[in-house]
Order: structure tokens, then sequence, then C-alpha cells
């Protein structure tokens, strides 16, 4: 097993990664990115994740729970305390897990959209700019079975290690790429026969009636102006149906119930597929 390397100087320029670490979120890292926490850094490990690991800041008092993830041949871990972690970050430090990623090269997003006639959902997400609507966005993704998130040039990135925090760890795991616009998510799906369906509370069929299409793109645009009517007016409208005088919901509960109602559908097509596939009652 690897040791880890104690660090007890916060200018050590091996950890130049992690320096303030605030500040970099917004100006960017040069294809890096940093997680936060356990859960997240567990999941930038596991079999499933894109991303490559550069190293591992942990506080002493972490490593004997994360040895196990950690040891052999992995990247190297930096042990340091708490005020030089925070010293470093520019942020005091509580979870003692820092860790940097390496983002590598990004796929486009006609390679994430499963070709037709099999059944695909993906989501795309039109000008979101708040990094915890993004990163429950992906948390949901994950939770329903989601093939990809798609985004518009506007929507925040899903590595800020906010929206990762808030996703816990899914942004590292479910696929994702990024079109030029609203419009180009839908000159995808119409290329690729996916029925695009934008959630907005003045949609002209309620969730609940619609019968999922096989292959669907459920757009979602920000909160308050939503998505833009020309690109809705290229899309099957559908609402959430609500109490009377109510026509509000937080854009990641929206999403989360709209995924759900769309992969509910798919599970169940497939579940009467593989039935149709053995005559006779063979396959129970």
């Amino acid at each position: 097993m690897s040791e880890p390397i104690a660090i007890d100087d916060a200018g050590d320029p091996r950890l130049a990664a992690y320096r303030d670490v605030r500040e970099r979120d917004l100006v960017g890292r040069q294809g890096r990115f940093i997680v936060e926490g356990e859960v997240t850094l567990r999941m930038l490990l596991s079999p499933g994740a894109r991303f490559a690991v550069e190293s591992v800041l942990l506080a002493p008092e972490r490593w004997p729970g994360l040895s196990d993830l950690l040891g052999g041949a992995g990247p190297p871990v930096y042990l340091a305390g708490k005020p030089v972690m925070s010293a470093i970050a520019g942020f005091p430090i509580h979870r003692g897990v820092l860790a940097v990623g390496v983002r590598g090269a990004e796929p486009g997003p006609e390679a994430l959209i499963p070709p037709a006639p099999a059944p695909a959902l993906l989501l795309g997400l039109v000008g979101l700019t708040n990094h915890d609507n993004v990163g429950g966005l992906f948390r949901n993704a994950a939770a329903f079975g989601a093939d990809a998130v798609l985004l518009d040039a506007e929507a925040c990135d899903p590595l800020y290690r906010k929206a990762i925090r808030v996703s816990a760890g899914a942004a590292l795991t479910v696929p994702f790429a990024r079109a030029a616009s609203g419009a180009a998510l839908l000159d995808l799906a119409e290329r690729h026969a996916l029925t695009p369906l934008a959630l907005t509370p003045g949609g002209d069929e309620t969730l609940g009636a619609l019968e999922p299409p096989a292959r669907a793109l459920l757009l979602l645009g920000t909160e308050g102006p939503g998505l833009p009517n020309a690109l809705m007016a290229r899309a099957r409208r559908v609402r959430i149906a609500m109490a009377p005088g109510f026509d509000s919901l937080n854009v990641a509960t929206a999403g989360a119930i709209a995924l759900h109602h769309l992969a509910a559908s798919r599970s169940a097509r497939s579940a009467r597929d593989g039935l149709a596939s053995f005559p006779d009652g063979e396959g129970e």
C-alpha cells in the first residue's frame, strides 16, 4: 500500500492545485476540478466515474477510514491538518477531504444519445445558472436512470465544486455534454428521433396523463423566465398538475417528478417487452 505524504507547510508546491478554491471555482483551473467530502470522493474513485484523480488531500484523522479506498497504486495522498488545509483552500475545511480531478476530453452530445430505435431518456438543461439546481438535477438523473444530461452553453458547469456536492457525486458518473444552445438541443432531438418535452406551468398536456414516448428529451429552463417561447414552440409542452392557485415548483423538484414519470413508464414498457418475448408464459 502506498503511504500518504504528510505536509505541514501551506506553501508546499505539491498542493498548488488546492490553493484559493473559491476564487478558482469562478475562473477555472485549467482542466481540473475540486471535489469535497467523502461521498463525492468515493464517487470520483468508483468504477463508473469518467474522470481521473490527480491527487487527494486529507486531514490525518480521515486517512484510517479511507485507506482501503486510496491504498495501492492510486493517486498520491497528502495529509495536512485542518488549519493547513483551510489556509491552502482559503476557507475553513470541515470535512477534511478534498481531491483534484482531471476533466479530460469532453464528449460531444451525439455520442451520448442511444441509437434509435432503442429507448432513450435524456435531460436537457437550458440556461440553468444555479449550481444547487444543476447539482440536484444530476442527482435526479442518476436516481431515475437518465441516459445523459445535455446542457446549453449558458448552463453552469456540473463540475463546479458545489454542484458536485449537491449532486451527491452524480455529476461525476452521469454522462453529460454541451450543445451550443437550446435550439441546438432540439436539432439533436430531431436528428435522433427524440420527442422533446418542454416542462412548463403553461403546458398543453398534464404530466400525469402523458403516455411517455419511448425516446424523450426532457427540457427544463431556469426558474422565473422558464424555457424560451421559441424553444417551446418546437416541443410538446407539458405541465405538472398542482393545487388550484399555485403553479410553482423548484426546477429540481419538477425535474424529479417528470423523470420519475418518464422512467417508470420506460421500466413498465421494458417489462412488457420482456414478457412478450416468452410466449405461453415461458418467462414466468
